[in-house]
């Protein structure tokens, strides 16, 4: 995993998306997933590309099945925003890198960091 994207945990959840700071985006993913496989290539050039000014963090939902049934995730990857510990916005399955970036820019937009 990059080193500028968080693993999340059931264990640290709280802390690494509901009281962070700023714009987060999470991706449920699983290792089974190709479609997952597929989108975190590209996570990984905008976690870059973002670095300081939006937080990624990447949640396992075989291992962590009941932050995923709390989100109501049914596919998956599952691209979830978070700012000020509540969920913004969600983007469902592998998309085009300007259609992540689009959403990412909004968000800055109306939300800061």
């Amino acid at each position: 995993m990059a080193t500028n994207i968080f693993e999340a945990t059931s264990a640290n959840w709280d802390a690494e998306v509901i009281k962070a700071q700023g714009l987060i985006m999470v991706d449920f993913w699983a290792a089974w997933c190709a479609p997952c496989r597929i989108v975190s290539p590209t996570v990984e050039e905008l976690a870059k590309e973002y670095t300081g000014k939006v937080k990624f963090v990447k949640l396992n939902t075989d291992e962590h099945p009941d932050i995923a049934s709390k989100y109501n995730i049914m596919g998956i990857p599952t691209l979830m925003f978070f700012h000020g510990g509540r969920r913004l916005d969600a983007i469902v399955g592998a998309v085009p890198k300007q259609q992540l970036k689009d959403k990412i820019e909004n968000l800055l937009k109306t939300h800061g960091t």
